[in-house]
């Protein structure tokens, strides 16, 4: 049996929660100069197994936990206990991001026989812990591999045969209830997951080859509907590099480039059409590069270049220095909300997206398919993305834009309620489409036969098209 087979036996928690939901907080942590008796003194008094050391600016360093300390007594008696953690504890430790779905937690304490994982923020500070007892409410089965079985591929062909089972574990998704917008986050990251293992492996494999360790700080993005979360089965590359060098160190970064986009191909994500790839130079720069980029996109408004600004602006740092990735987030909204031109270009862009439902309330399709990304869930992500720089917002998902948007008073939670209802019924109706397409042959896209519905189904999704014409009214987008 192979990881995806045993999905429709499995309990879909795991793929429905993230880790934030279960985790145990607050974490007990000390510094590494602690001995393990004052360790065991808070342990005891916190009553937890577990204690996270940390160095001066709160990160992960390390952790001992009561099989350490039973360990320990077992082979130096109470001396032992003299010892600090830093002589001690398991570094590096395991950790997991706090939006990770549990069944990436499942997957790795599985593969590593742990008993704990500590979660941790973007700069590596502890944040929660997961443990077995948490996760006790869960039937794991070999199922849940999934998640953790990319982080140990020697190349694409093992991370290909993931890929390839992603139809599989949507489907089973799909029949346990699970909505489409946890589907497309489950898919995203595993998307995710690849492109990271893939630029850890290029970069491995370049040192092998003799071109030395990268020649300035870097960081790989992945962009679009993989940045934003929200990818289906019709998916492709669409990736950026951005680095801290000069122009003598770009060979060295195509050359990364290239074996990725290869590998990631190999691994069955196909070339972007578009080449919106991080083997292109235009897609391939250092901060600066990418300033003066960003400075002609938003100041020199074209289609082409809200098409480039609709890929980047959803960009998310997958490997490499997250913090140079940040710096080039800052830039690229102060660039864009310095521009007035833009932003109502912008907003023109999200208006003249229509076209769906005709005058006498049917659906407008050519050769009997309707491009649901096209009329359905661009205006929305468009205007999430529009309204999200106009406001300084940093969150790439199109919910968590909404609901920053919300939570600032500039979104009333009946439209909050609606856009993401809107949403969830586009993003079905695909999903449906595209696991039909593939079990007939045909290659997944966006467009959809609105006929194969049900009636009810017909009439939700024609709820939302028309809906979605008064909602880019509320966002300021409307003409």
């Amino acid at each position: 049996m192979n990881d995806i087979d045993a999905l429709a036996k499995i309990d879909s928690f795991p793929y429905r929660h993230r880790l934030r939901e279960v985790m145990s907080t607050p974490v007990l942590t000390a510094p590494d100069t602690v001995t393990l008796f004052e360790a065991v003194r808070r342990m005891y008094d916190a009553r937890v197994s577990s204690m996270v050391a940390i160095d001066a600016d709160g990160r992960t360093l390390g952790i001992v936990t009561e099989r350490d300390l039973l360990r320990i007594l077992s082979t130096d008696g109470p001396s032992g206990l003299d010892a600090t953690l830093a002589e001690t504890m398991t570094k590096p430790v395991a950790t997991v991001p706090a939006d990770a779905f549990v069944y990436v937690a499942l997957g790795r304490m599985t593969r590593m026989g742990l008993r704990h994982l500590v979660v941790v923020d973007e700069d590596n500070r502890p944040i929660g812990m997961i443990t077995g007892r948490a996760l006790l409410k869960v039937r794991a089965t070999e199922a849940l591999v999934l998640g953790d079985s990319v982080e140990n591929a020697r190349d694409g062909a093992e991370m290909k045969t993931v890929i390839a089972n992603l139809p599989k574990l949507a489907k089973a998704l799909l029949s346990e209830g699970v909505t489409a917008r946890n589907i497309a986050s489950v898919i995203s990251l595993v998307l995710r997951d690849i492109t990271t293992r893939a630029a850890e492996l290029s970069e491995q494999s370049l040192l092998d080859d003799g071109w030395g360790h990268a020649p300035a700080r870097y960081a790989v993005l992945i962009l679009g509907s993989g940045g934003r979360g929200e990818s289906l089965l019709a998916f492709d590359q669409d990736n950026a590099i951005v680095h801290a060098g000069g122009s003598g160190d770009d060979a060295w970064f195509a050359e990364l480039g290239k074996r990725l986009n290869e590998m990631l191909h190999q691994a069955g994500i196909p070339f972007c059409d578009g080449k919106v790839m991080a083997r292109e130079a235009n897609w391939r720069k250092s901060l600066d590069g990418w300033r003066d980029e960003i400075h002609r996109w938003v100041f020199s408004v074209e289609n082409k270049t809200v098409m480039y600004c609709d890929i980047f602006f959803d960009f998310q740092a997958v490997w490499g220095d997250r913090a140079l990735a940040e710096e080039l987030r800052t830039v690229a909204m102060e660039k864009a909300s310095q521009s007035a031109f833009f932003l109502r270009y912008l907003a023109q862009n999200v208006a003249g997206m229509d076209g769906s439902i005709g005058l006498f309330g049917n659906f407008v399709t050519k050769q009997g398919r309707l491009n649901a990304k096209k009329f359905g869930l661009l205006p929305l992500v468009s205007a999430a993305r529009m309204r999200a720089i106009r406001a300084h917002i940093p969150a790439t998902s199109t919910d968590d834009r909404f609901t920053a948007l919300h939570e600032a008073g500039a979104l009333h939670e009946d439209d909050l309620r609606d856009f993401i209802e809107v949403r969830e019924v586009v993003l079905r109706v695909m999903l449906e489409q595209q696991l039909a397409d593939l079990s007939m042959g045909i290659t997944p896209s966006a467009r959809i036969d609105p006929k194969r519905f049900d009636k009810r189904l017909r009439t939700r999704l024609r709820w939302a098209f028309k809906r979605i014409k008064t909602l880019k009214f509320v966002c300021g987008v409307g003409g």
